[in-house]
């Protein structure tokens, strides 16, 4: 079975579209075509459903899906071990970071790195966590840093690197900082500016009100925390951010039956065999000096 056939056909499928995969390729769309018509005649079966412009994988793509899957890992693996023969941390290191992070937490390492292994090629892409995670289990990223899930995902490496200390916080002298403290069931009863509640930093704060049995009155979601503290400083509802994030057009709320926090670190997929590179980045990251728990 051509490996080249396979890789296309992954990508369609992950895609859900022909352009798409071709573009990852490099070919144009009627080579990818030609590519799933082949490895459908190799099969003597279907792979997609092409109902209109929407298409879907039938039942013997799914069957094939998790083959694919674990073949373009494998080879990816073997094309890693070769290149490590030759021990120099070399290469290209595609990396996974979300927005919050790659500002506020990687640019001290980035530049360390970059000069204690030159002949490493960074390739950053910038991208919500939850997308970063689907990536990785993908095989599309070697290494992500991100928020991580609150609960373990099966296949994926975690390694914590710092604690992130929540606070809630609203614009500087209004109603609710005129308090000496406040219960979660008050806070319910404003309007609150958060991440989206499919994030993982939005599930630690729904879940928080959840256990408690109370609503939130949510008025604007967004998933960057830049724009959050924004609306959030020009008096548009209370948030929770990251404490390091907190400016002077913000006040913590001192919230007497709640604390938060969550964790920021790498990931990789199990089944992946770390280049030098991702591992020298590692490295890097639990050593660094600004890359502490606190």
């Amino acid at each position: 079975m051509d490996t080249q056939n396979l890789r296309a056909f992954l990508l369609v499928a992950e895609s859900g579209s022909f352009s798409k995969a071709a573009k990852r390729l490099h070919l144009t769309q009627p080579a990818v075509s030609k590519r799933i018509a082949q490895l459908e005649a190799q099969l003597n079966v279907s792979l997609f459903d092409r109902i209109g412009r929407r298409i879907s994988t039938t039942e013997a793509g799914e069957a094939l899906l998790p083959h694919a899957r674990a073949v373009h890992l494998e080879l990816q693996a073997a094309q890693q071990s070769v290149r490590d023969l030759a021990g120099e941390v070399r290469g290209r290191l595609r990396l996974a970071t979300s927005h919050h992070i790659g500002l506020h937490r990687l640019p001290p390492l980035l530049s360390f790195f970059s000069k204690a292994f030159p002949a490493v090629q960074l390739d950053i892409d910038f991208m919500d966590s939850e997308q970063a995670y689907e990536l990785t289990l993908q095989g599309e990223v070697e290494l992500a840093v991100v928020t991580l899930a609150p609960s373990s995902i099966v296949n994926i490496v975690t390694r914590p690197i710092w604690l992130d200390p929540l606070d809630f916080m609203v614009q500087e002298g209004t109603q609710l900082t005129r308090k000496k403290a406040l219960g979660l069931k008050e806070l319910s009863q404003h309007p609150a500016i958060l991440p989206g509640l499919n994030t993982y930093t939005g599930q630690i704060v729904k879940s928080l009100f959840e256990q408690r049995s109370l609503p939130i009155q949510i008025a604007i979601t967004t998933n960057y925390l830049e724009t959050i503290r924004m609306m959030a400083s020009v008096g548009l509802g209370w948030t929770v951010l990251p404490r390091s994030m907190r400016d002077p057009s913000l006040a913590t709320l001192p919230i007497r039956d709640a604390r938060i926090e969550r964790t920021l670190g790498a990931i990789h997929h199990e089944g992946r065999s770390l280049s030098r590179a991702a591992q020298a980045f590692i490295e890097a990251l639990e050593s660094f000096e600004g890359s502490v728990k606190d």
